[in-house]
């Protein structure tokens, strides 16, 4: 989110704020004080929406960037080690080849 847009939306939780207040001092009786309970409860509404959306953002952004870490880590790490062997015999003919397999992870035909 751009800054441009981060202090309208702000900004406009703020007024909504001002305005209540100015409107307890200028409307009186029940009248201003339930347009200004309005305004201010609208704001800060706004005003708490705004800074858990910007926390989300944040959240967002840094897992994005985690991500992609581990995509670049995953690939360099790939980059350096030999492909599947096309055949290992094992010194024997006519044995099947080693299948290869993760630690900690069960074997598997492929």
């Amino acid at each position: 989110m751009s800054s441009r847009s981060r202090i309208a939306r702000f900004g406009s939780a703020g007024l909504l704020i001002v305005a209540g207040i100015a409107c307890a001092f200028v409307f009186s009786g029940g009248l201003g004080q339930n347009l200004a309970f309005a305004l201010v409860a609208l704001g800060l509404v706004a005003g708490t929406a705004f800074v858990f959306y910007e926390v989300g953002l944040t959240e967002d952004r840094a897992r994005a960037r985690e991500e992609r870490a581990r995509v670049d880590a995953a690939l360099e790490r790939d980059r350096g080690r030999p492909g599947p062997p096309e055949h290992n015999d094992r010194g024997r003919r006519g044995s099947p080849p080693r299948i290869e397999r993760a630690r900690g992870h069960l074997r598997r035909l492929r």
